[in-house]
C-alpha cells in the first residue's frame, strides 16, 4: 500500500460481498499504483449504525462511491485510468 490511500472500503466480518470487493479494490489499485485501506465497521459505533445496511461500502478520495458491489470499471476510472 503506498503512504496515501486514496480508497476505503468499509468492510465487516464473514461478509462475502466485502471479500469480492477487496478482491476487486486490491486488483485495480495494484494495477494503479494507488494506496488503498479497509476499515472494520464493526469497530466503531458510529461507523455500524451509519453502513450496517451498505457494507461494502467502497470511498474514493473520501467520498462515497459504491456500496454492496464494486464494479471494477468504475473504479477504475473514478482513480483516473
Amino acid at each position: 500500500m503506498a503512504d496515501t490511500s486514496r480508497v476505503l472500503l468499509l468492510s465487516k466480518p464473514g461478509c462475502h460481498l466485502c471479500d469480492d470487493a477487496r478482491e476487486i479494490i486490491a486488483r485495480v489499485c495494484g494495477d494503479l499504483g494507488v494506496g488503498w485501506e479497509e476499515r472494520d465497521i464493526t469497530a466503531s459505533e458510529e461507523d455500524t449504525r451509519l453502513y450496517w445496511e451498505q457494507i461494502p461500502v467502497t470511498f474514493v478520495d473520501g467520498v462515497q462511491h459504491d456500496f454492496w458491489r464494486v464494479d471494477e470499471g468504475r473504479l477504475r476510472a473514478a482513480l483516473g485510468a
